[in-house]
């Protein structure tokens, strides 16, 4: 449960009195209740709060005496999903003693006098932060030494630990309120803080009793109920997302809100719809086909709807979040397969195969963009200097794509985001293609469009991360995102070649493979080559105890999904598996890597049943062994049921079981005579 504390120190608001008639401070513990706090304390110091933080056991809102705000700008930090700490920053002119700060993709990365920050400050702190339960030690041990005028240190024991300040550090400015040095020293520790602006709604710093006035006349002149369904929408979103659904979704979302729909209860009727709309598309004729491109499109509404609902509702859970994430793949594939039905049933051609390609193109994609994502953020949470050298086409695109993102809504920036194909083209293509042509034409146009987009975003981002020169993959646990198992863990290390060129020679063999398979007439001749290609993919099982700090080695989980999906399709071709079955193996595998990727999105830790999954050295060896055996079909099926078995019970124990166990547990303990958390 969430503590909440108004720190009154070194602010000359705290004095200030509503037009209500009531201290600002009191106004502000009533709005901290109101958005979710389950006690509010006042710290009349720094080492109050220290204490306070060293006590609790649950995220802690912290606000000074000053802020004058819709109660949902508070609301919002309490429950923002972006981050366990979360500061509330504005765009007000900085004004003395109070914290500038720069911030990239989301996150501080800088806090401080704005002089101290060199003209790059992008805003001013609002006054008001959320903290997470793990950087309460980080939060105690900032307030220990901002109290006293020190720079702070990583903690040390209960009571963290300070350092002197050297000549000309911070102490030589205008020191500012308690809460204002209190951000300024977590930012001065490392601790990874989010950023949380405001948009539509009002948040003001106020020094008197006119900013007071003026503060509350702004907030009362703006609906907070309707600012916060139109805030449900993203800021910035796709263009068919921006013009042809967040047009008109707010409406559902109200609706869906007085139904008191759930959102993983949207999200499941959004699976539904698409399931529909594949069925049509695999029934074929034109009735059915513009059927389901109708349903397509209402199931991606409600697609956006669920974050939309989460979003207004303010009702957020990892739960949520990772069914989302997996349900938006999901559906896609579902589709696919749909389509790739309708082609083979229409005699159109072999649509499985292309429905296999577009979902591999797609994950491969997908894997790249999670990883780059990865990339960028750990790349702006360090220093400059240390980013890459200055100059060179990498900081020119850095700096260009900075420019077009900061364009909002000019023909530069629509073109940015709509030729990288995003899931909303990607619908909005195969309804109309499938509409107006059939299921050939549809997912053609996606292999087409996905295959430039991929080598666009691709041959960018390559340039712009040998630039950033961020090992990325050092941070992580490397083994479980490679989705390494026993084999690749005891082969031995071959370090000159790197990870990333051992991954991509561990595709090269299936591909060759697949290939081969694919121009013969008899694939099943090809059953000698199978094991000179599994030779070949566990290649990729020789970089795995090397380290992974080249600028490109973000792309080794990307190259490995692509090494054994090529590979367990050669496989099932030069067995003689029908395309459906082979379809469904991969989409399995999909499921599996989609899963850890959700998880590394949401923070949370590998599956409970991750050593069953054989890792993709094992699972590919296994494969190798039923298609020298000539059994592929009851091999691929066994295996592929086996896999998706394993991601049901894992799915089952870390999201039901084990919470239920730990809630158990609590209640246990509490029982016994231990202390209920507040």
């Amino acid at each position: 449960m969430t503590l909440a504390i108004v720190l009154a120190a070194g602010t000359s608001a705290a004095g200030l009195t509503t037009a209500s008639g009531e201290p600002l401070a009191d106004r502000l513990a009533d709005q901290l209740r109101r958005a979710g706090a389950a006690e509010v304390r006042f710290a009349a110091t720094l080492d109050e709060l220290a204490t306070l933080a060293d006590a609790a056991d649950g995220p802690l809102l912290v606000t000074g005496t000053d802020l004058v705000a819709h109660t949902a700008v508070l609301r919002h930090l309490a429950t923002s999903p972006v981050g366990p700490t979360v500061a509330l920053v504005l765009g007000d002119p900085p004004a003395p003693g109070r914290t500038a700060v720069r911030e990239e993709r989301g996150q501080v990365v800088d806090a401080g006098p704005l002089d101290a920050l060199d003209g790059d400050a992008t805003g001013v702190f609002g006054g008001a932060l959320r903290v997470g339960v793990d950087d309460l030690p980080t939060l105690a041990a900032a307030a220990r030494a901002a109290a006293v005028g020190a720079r702070p240190v990583a903690p040390v024991g209960p009571a963290g630990d300070v350092a002197p300040l050297p000549a000309g550090g911070s102490a030589g400015h205008d020191p500012g309120s308690a809460v204002d040095r209190l951000v300024a020293g977590l930012a001065a520790l490392g601790t990874l803080i989010f950023a949380q602006r405001v948009r539509l709604l009002v948040a003001h710093r106020v020094d008197d009793e006119a900013a007071l006035v003026a503060a509350e006349a702004a907030v009362t002149s703006v609906d907070e109920d309707r600012a916060e369904l139109r805030l449900s929408v993203k800021e910035r979103d796709d263009f068919f997302s921006t013009y042809f659904v967040s047009t008109w979704s707010p409406y559902v979302v109200r609706l869906a809100a007085r139904l008191r729909l759930t959102p993983t209860g949207v999200t499941v009727i959004s699976v539904l719809f698409a399931l529909a709309a594949a069925v049509l598309f695999g029934v074929g004729g034109r009735l059915a086909l513009v059927s389901g491109a109708v349903l397509l499109y209402l199931g991606f509404v409600l697609d956006c709807v669920d974050g939309q609902l989460a979003r207004y509702t303010r009702h957020f859970s990892a739960w949520g979040g990772w069914l989302d994430t997996m349900a938006d793949r999901a559906k896609e594939y579902l589709v696919y397969a749909g389509l790739g039905f309708g082609v083979s049933h229409a005699g159109l051609g072999n649509g499985w195969a292309l429905a296999i390609a577009a979902m591999t193109l797609q994950t491969v994609r997908h894997m790249t963009d999670t990883w780059y994502g990865v990339l960028h953020d750990e790349a702006a949470r360090r220093p400059r200097t240390t980013t890459g050298a200055s100059g060179g086409i990498g900081d020119r695109l850095n700096a260009a794509s900075t420019r077009v993102q900061a364009d909002t809504g000019s023909v530069s920036y629509w073109l940015k985001r709509t030729v990288v194909f995003p899931i909303g083209e990607r619908w909005a293509l195969i309804a109309l293609t499938v509409a107006l042509f059939n299921p050939l034409v549809s997912l053609v146009a996606v292999l087409v469009w996905g295959g430039l987009a991929f080598a666009y975003t691709g041959a960018l981002r390559t340039l712009r991360a040998r630039w950033m020169w961020v090992p990325v993959l050092d941070t992580v646990d490397a083994t479980l995102h490679r989705d390494d198992g026993p084999l690749a863990r005891r082969l031995p290390v071959v370090r000159p070649m790197g990870p990333l060129t051992l991954a991509v020679i561990a595709a090269l063999g299936p591909a060759a493979l697949l290939v081969a398979a694919g121009l013969g007439d008899a694939p099943d001749g090809l059953r000698w080559a199978v094991p000179v290609a599994l030779l070949v993919l566990l290649a990729g099982g020789l970089g795995a105890g090397a380290a992974h700090n080249g600028p490109l080695d973000w792309l080794v989980p990307a190259a490995l999904r692509a090494a054994e999906y090529l590979f367990a399709i050669a496989v099932g071709v030069v067995g003689g598996a029908p395309g459906w079955l082979i379809f469904g193996y991969v989409f399995v595998l999909t499921v599996h890597h989609y899963d850890l990727t959700a998880r590394l999105e949401k923070r949370q830790a590998a599956p409970p049943l991750h050593a069953a999954t054989l890792g993709w050295d094992g699972r590919s060896v296994l494969l190798a062994l039923l298609g020298i055996a000539g059994v592929v079909s009851i091999g691929m099926a066994t295996l592929g049921a086996y896999l998706l078995v394993v991601f049901v019970v894992s799915v089952v124990l870390a999201w039901f079981v084990r919470p239920a166990r730990s809630a158990r547990a609590s209640a246990a303990t509490v029982g016994a005579g231990g202390v209920a958390p507040r």
